[in-house]
């Protein structure tokens, strides 16, 4: 195979950023069969270049590269691993607008939000080149006489990293910055539909200087690939985010070696307006909550539960301001761009007939758009009944249905009558309600009166069937380490 580039190479400046290939033990690594895999333009359906499509062979070689590197990085001192973040984090921002618009071609989400989240994946970067320095834990005063006591924290070992499409860069240096500034040597599969956009950061790292092995994507079909990581006992612990369903399949798959797992699965995510809200910002809030990323957001807004009093009212100004919102390829920059593949338009097209069938009203969009098939209208339901499908499946596009309540004991009960919980969002300008609803809400995130919450200082994540452990913060590095306990008798 030889390297290519994405068809719209006159999109990006810097040629070399656009691989092929895997990056394995600082080599850049094609399938030995010459097997690729297509990645094409949700906008256009066109075929923008091709990925090597590697065997569960080079998945373990991407293991032994790793494995090989990991004594010497997580004994490299912290000041040098956060020298060589700190160096990925410039040349990340250096070529931002390249990673944003290689972003969008594969991706298809408007050129504003990607520029977003490369702004969003090198504060990740940022974050953890600082916090390499200061991996510490509190001391502990011994119990023992004539003992002294000490707690260190270490690095796991070889961390695996499986992303997704929906955030491609974003997840990817959340996830591996903590890993790496921890001690921990990288093995990283991006999903088949967005590859490039991680074979990018490696570019990037190789050009940082990270040491061969300590940095590795490896691309092509997620279980030839994944499968062997679960299996190898070297591999110490796994980082996944994407659907529940694929996420108690890694858990099944790990359980032999007894991995760490860190969890970010699906969302599910309640909008709760109070009458005593204001009504014209929460309005803005649930755009914002539903329609980023098309609505292809583990964090959008699934359900929307609306005050009887303000229901009608609410209804009205969500369905204009729906309307409004401009429809188009990415690279126009629109508010909405493409749904990511086939599946994911015909979820959309079957929880509205299903709603739809169950009594709800359609005020606004509701079918597939002429712009292209991979094009869905932005759509508002209202009068949505609790046992329609939308109302209990994690919708991952841009359809809102929105519910009336009565009571705050009604609306807590509906809100977490769900196996999801990962965020949660409150309307009200009661301050006591805010207190008794932040507490009552189980959801390991809660926003109020606002929708962006997000950031590298904060502990990402969520409770129930929505994941296990933190990313971001210091809680997420110390996912990718242990605690060692040492006592010393110094009689």
């Amino acid at each position: 195979m030889t390297e290519t580039a994405l068809s719209a190479r006159d999109e990006i400046s810097d040629k070399r950023l656009v691989r092929s290939f895997s990056f394995i033990g600082g080599r850049w690594v094609g399938a030995s069969d010459e097997a690729t895999l297509p990645v094409t333009d949700p906008a256009t359906g066109a075929r923008i270049g091709d990925i090597a499509s590697l065997t569960a062979e080079n998945s373990r070689a991407a293991v032994d590269a790793a494995a090989v590197a990991f004594p010497g990085w997580s004994t490299t001192l912290p000041q040098e691993r956060a020298a060589r973040l700190r160096k990925w984090f410039e040349l990340i921002l250096e070529n931002r607008e390249d990673l944003a618009r290689i972003m969008v071609l594969e991706q298809g989400k408007p050129l504003s939000e990607a520029r977003g989240e490369i702004d969003y994946a090198a504060s990740f970067v940022e974050y953890y080149a600082e916090e390499a320095k200061r991996p510490n834990i509190e001391g502990v005063t011994s119990h023992l006489p004539n003992a002294e006591v000490e707690l260190w924290l270490e690095p796991v070992g070889v961390a695996a990293l499986v992303t997704p499409w929906n955030f491609p860069s974003a997840m990817l240096t959340r996830k591996a910055a903590a890993a790496l500034a921890a001690g921990c040597t990288v093995i990283a599969h991006p999903s088949a539909e967005t590859p490039f956009s991680a074979t990018v950061l490696a570019e990037l790292a190789e050009r940082a200087g990270f040491p061969p092995g300590v940095f590795n994507v490896v691309t092509g079909v997620a279980p030839t690939i994944v499968t062997p990581w679960t299996e190898d006992a070297r591999v110490r612990a796994l980082s996944f985010t994407g659907s529940t369903e694929v996420g108690r399949l890694l858990y099944r798959q790990s359980a032999a070696t007894v991995k760490k797992l860190i969890l970010e699965l699906g969302g599910h995510a309640p909008v709760i307006v109070f009458a005593d809200s204001d009504l014209d910002a929460a309005v803005a809030e649930t755009m914002k909550a539903k329609f980023a990323t098309s609505g292809q957001d583990c964090l959008g807004a699934n359900r929307i539960y609306v005050e009887r009093a303000i229901y009608d009212a609410f209804c009205a100004r969500l369905a204009a301001a729906t309307q409004a919102l401009s429809l188009g390829p990415g690279m126009d920059d629109p508010e909405i761009g493409p749904l990511m593949n086939e599946a994911a338009v015909a979820k959309q097209e079957a929880h509205v007939a299903d709603a739809l069938a169950h009594g709800a009203r359609l005020m606004c969009g509701g079918a597939r758009d002429a712009l292209g098939p991979l094009f869905y209208q932005p759509t508002v339901l209202c009068d949505v009944p609790d046992h329609a499908r939308i109302m209990s499946e994690e919708i991952f596009g841009p359809v809102a249905p929105v519910t009336p309540f009565d009571t705050e004991e009604d609306v807590i009960g509906r809100a977490n009558d769900s196996e999801y919980g990962l965020i949660a969002y409150l309307h009200t300008s009661d301050p006591r309600r805010i207190y008794r609803l932040s507490r009552a809400l189980q959801y390991g995130m809660v926003a109020v009166n606002r929708t962006k919450v997000t950031g590298a200082p904060i502990p990402f994540g969520g409770t129930k069937q929505s994941g296990l452990g933190r990313e971001g913060a210091r809680a997420g590095m110390q996912e990718f380490m242990e605690i060692k306990y040492v006592c010393r008798d110094w009689a």
